[in-house]
């Protein structure tokens, strides 16, 4: 689906009638605008996919009333996923962008789309599209498709290629490399490009001949024994995004010290002189390119099903929705479910077939209803005991199950974690094949819930920083400890999911399973997934989790933040609406927590609430993540709700 782009000049929003003049006319909105706040947030939730972009310089410099228009395009965006609200620092030096572009449009061999886009961009895209590289990180690269240093395009790919294999190169790790792919657009070009680079600089590599998802690239990178692994994908972005993440040996995405490796060889090469390339057909007769054979696929799937941990009840008359929201989860879902037994499973046929378009959804996550939303009205009409849907790169996966009202409601992370614990500890028990001293690992900005459920089964409770890649180094420390069987379970609240040590990414495809194994048991035993989860509010207490954000626009934005991480450490809170602070963890003190420095506070409350607050290392925004407990919903909403008021002047 087509993203509409907006350059929004930040000088015209300093005074209130100017302003709504303005966004009326730039932005197309109706003649009965009404040129006040309330007015611009009811009309920019109903534009089309957008991206308004805007120079944070100019902002900060622009009139009072800017701050308060900025608020509302935010606050918009917070509430529809479809509205994008972009801050840029930008260099004025057009001289040297400029020379940048006119070195772009002088190479020989551009290609042709890309040739042509630059000839016709104007100076507003030219600026975006060269005013900086593409930002490399722990998460590799991810950005608009397109030409320029600032867009993801084959250069950009061996550029990047190019370092990793510097880098692979300068050590003592295999010389050989694992690439995979999902179906967004050119993810197929980018994978060859990628081999191409490795081939011509000594390294094999091992090439997925059609998409995967990602926890099958990891799961290769360890079985073939590969030095480090390329998945080309934007997980759910837009359409318009792809990406480049880059994995380790061991499976896991990069660490921080690598990525600043990988980052300062990229700094030092041309897009277009530096880069290797070997011909990939003769590279690919040579066998310095291979592509992986169905057989390591086949073991993967092989590998997540010995992973199960239910007896198979009811798994025949299980009914399911599927969809792989036109992504790469297809193929092995299908060969997993077969593997099970379910033999009732339906796809949903508008997202079944890989689109790197992304037609029926223009953010192909499954955390958000309007990506589930065929999967829902097919449910409607097919009555399954669960959907299921994977995002493009089958990584994440999100669920509905039967609302006992006719309906379907959406199971969230946290809840889904939770639930998939119990589950798993119950059936582990049942089975006998508990293993001693039990681990699982979940994220310190998860619901404070697994707690209880863990400490319930005697489970220990890691908690790590955001990222899956922590959780999958908690894994890589028992099996060096040669314990890797301890290892049960691992979640993040955003959708996450992984049992057993095969691979060090969240894996939607076990997801996929244990959530069919766990509808399958609790339906033979005229249950529901929904049943199970109200029985667990009320054993454990109605446990609420949300997250609020607080923006700081303009050229201050992050020095604010800053001023107020600090506040908050200098003079701590004693108390959040009355309730009492009994305990508070600072992340940015490794020798207190035992984990990487990170700037996160948490506040545990008297009456066994939690408060986090986190900013953004990337956009001028703080999070606070609320966990609350009431005996009902109502409650625990109402506590969330005196919480929030109370963090408001900590933040202003």
């Amino acid at each position: 689906m087509e993203v509409k782009r907006y350059e929004i000049d930040a000088a015209q929003l300093g005074e209130r009638q100017q302003a709504h003049a303005y966004l009326r006319e730039a932005l197309g909105f109706p003649a009965y605008y009404g040129g006040n706040l309330d007015a611009l947030y009811d009309c920019l939730r109903e534009l089309p996919p957008t991206e308004l972009h805007l120079d944070a310089d100019a902002l900060a410099k622009a009139g009072p009333y800017a701050q308060k228009v900025i608020q509302v395009l935010e606050e918009a965006a917070r509430d529809d996923p479809r509205l994008r609200v972009i801050l840029e620092r930008r260099d004025p030096n057009m001289d040297q962008i400029e020379t940048v572009y006119q070195q772009w449009l002088a190479q020989p061999d551009m290609a042709p789309a890309l040739l042509e886009e630059l000839r016709g961009m104007d100076e507003d895209t030219k600026y975006d599209s060269f005013y900086r590289d593409l930002e490399f990180g722990t998460a590799g690269l991810r950005g608009v498709l397109g030409a320029g240093t600032n867009r993801m395009n084959v250069y950009v790919v061996r550029r990047a290629t190019q370092a990793v294999a510097d880098y692979l190169n300068g050590t003592a790790l295999p010389k050989c490399a694992a690439i995979g792919y999902d179906s967004r657009i050119g993810s197929d070009v980018f994978a060859r490009e990628a081999a191409a680079v490795f081939a011509a600089n000594g390294i094999t590599a091992h090439l997925y001949p059609r998409l995967e998802p990602v926890p099958a690239l990891s799961f290769a990178v360890r079985e073939l024994h590969c030095g480090v692994g390329i998945c080309i994908t934007a997980s759910h972005n837009p359409a318009q995004y792809n990406g480049y993440k880059v994995y380790g040996a061991d499976g896991c995405q990069i660490t921080p010290e690598a990525a600043n490796v990988i980052l300062q060889l990229i700094e030092k090469l041309d897009f277009f002189t530096s880069p290797k390339r070997a011909d990939f057909d003769a590279a690919l007769a040579a066998g310095t390119i291979a592509y992986i054979p169905d057989a390591v696929l086949e073991k993967f799937v092989d590998t997540v099903y010995a992973q199960r941990v239910g007896d198979g009840a009811g798994i025949a008359e299980l009914k399911l929705v599927y969809t792989p929201l036109n992504g790469s989860g297809l193929e092995c879902v299908r060969m997993l479910t077969r593997k099970l037994g379910i033999q009732n499973m339906t796809i949903v046929p508008e997202q079944e077939h890989p689109d790197g378009h992304f037609p029926t959804c223009p953010y192909p996550n499954p955390e958000i209803r309007e990506a589930m939303q065929k999967g829902l009205e097919l449910c409607d009409k097919v009555k399954p005991d669960i959907l299921i849907g994977t995002d493009p790169d089958c990584d994440r996966c999100g669920a509905a199950v039967p609302d006992g009202k006719g309906g379907y409601r959406l199971i969230s992370g946290n809840e889904m974690g939770v639930i998939l614990l119990d589950f798993i500890c119950r059936s582990r028990i049942a089975t006998g094949r508990m293993p001693q001293n039990p681990v699982a690992v979940t994220t310190i900005v998860s619901t404070d819930m697994v707690d209880a459920v863990a400490k319930h089964y005697g489970v220990e409770l890691r908690r790590v920083l955001t990222g899956f890649k922590f959780i999958g180094e908690q894994i890589a420390l028992l099996e060096q400890a040669g314990h890797p069987e301890r290892f049960i379970f691992g979640f993040e609240e955003s959708y996450g999911y992984l049992a057993g040590p095969y691979v060090r990414d969240k894996d939607a495809i076990i997801g996929s399973m244990l959530i069919c194994e766990m509808a399958a048991y609790y339906r033979a035993k005229g249950s529901s997934i929904k049943e199970e989860l109200e029985r667990i509010y009320t054993e454990y207490g109605r446990y609420l989790n949300k997250v609020d954000s607080f923006e700081f626009p303009g050229l201050s934005g992050m020095d604010k933040m800053a001023d107020i991480m600090q506040n908050l450490r200098d003079n701590p809170p004693k108390d959040f609406a009355g309730d009492k602070v009994v305990k508070v963890v600072d992340y940015k003190k490794p020798e207190e927590t035992g984990l990487p420095a990170a700037n996160v506070l948490i506040y545990t409350l008297e009456s066994g609430a939690t408060v986090v607050v986190r900013p953004s290392g990337t956009e001028p925004k703080i999070k606070t993540y609320f966990t609350t407990k009431g005996k009902d919903l109502a409650e625990a909403e109402a506590q969330k709700e005196k919480l929030a008021e109370a963090c408001k002047p900590l933040l202003a």
